[in-house]
């Protein structure tokens, strides 16, 4: 996969917002590829001319295959309590989503249970009308049909929870998977081999400032996503 140069979209002292393309790696793996947290330290370290190790780790992830802002925690503070304001829900996470057939209404409010299937890194979105497994944790969002071109049907999606995969299983398990992902029933793989999810906007109080703050983050500019440029 061809990976564009990330993007610097917030800074301050606590805080480093990125936009990155589809393809980086939010955290080393197994692969032990390049990654955007290795990618944001650099930046960093040659921005500030920072002798040692630079102090960075990731407030939140986005799979791989998708795109758009990741949120770093500088300072111990910083990263705390954003982490505390994740666990109270208090980050409203929004994302765009490019799907290859219509959800069944125009909006609604997803809810089901999450189970993670290891061996195939990949998740299961049960109803949340039957008795959930052991380890079954409950994933929420709402989705709203934004607008369709040549027969592909743009969603905005705001996470209520925030498990692994928990888009891409959700719209998945009523019939409507995201362009480009395979593991979870789209017909074809992308070119660049991208699913068509993007992280679009974080809207929070600053942990330290206490300001109201929005971290908005453009699509790629990629032929999947350019149709619906007059959207965004």
């Amino acid at each position: 996969m061809n990976m564009d140069e990330p993007k610097v979209i917030f800074e301050d002292n606590h805080l480093l917002g990125v936009n990155k393309g589809p393809g980086w790696l939010v955290q080393s793996d197994r692969t032990g590829d390049f990654t955007l947290l290795e990618w944001a330290k650099r930046y960093i370290k040659d921005r500030y001319n920072k002798p040692g190790k630079v102090f960075l780790n990731p407030v939140h992830r986005i799979d791989r295959p998708a795109s758009g802002a990741v949120l770093f925690g500088r300072t111990t503070k910083g990263l705390s309590r954003m982490n505390q304001l994740i666990k109270e829900r208090k980050i409203d996470k929004f994302y765009w989503v490019i799907t290859q057939t219509a959800p069944p209404e125009p909006m609604a409010n997803l809810e089901h249970y999450i189970l993670k299937e290891k061996m195939k890194n990949k998740v299961m979105a049960i109803p949340i009308n039957k008795r959930p497994p052991k380890k079954a944790k409950k994933a929420i969002l709402d989705y709203e049909l934004v607008a369709e071109i040549e027969g592909r049907f743009l969603l905005r999606v705001k996470l209520q929870t925030g498990r692994p995969h928990q888009i891409r299983a959700q719209l998945s398990a009523i019939g409507c998977s995201i362009i480009g992902d395979i593991k979870y029933g789209a017909m074809e793989p992308l070119p660049d081999m991208s699913i068509a999810l993007h992280s679009s906007e974080m809207k929070f109080v600053h942990p330290v400032k206490k300001e109201d703050t929005s971290i908005l983050a453009d699509p790629p500019d990629t032929p999947v996503w350019k149709r619906f440029k007059s959207f965004f």
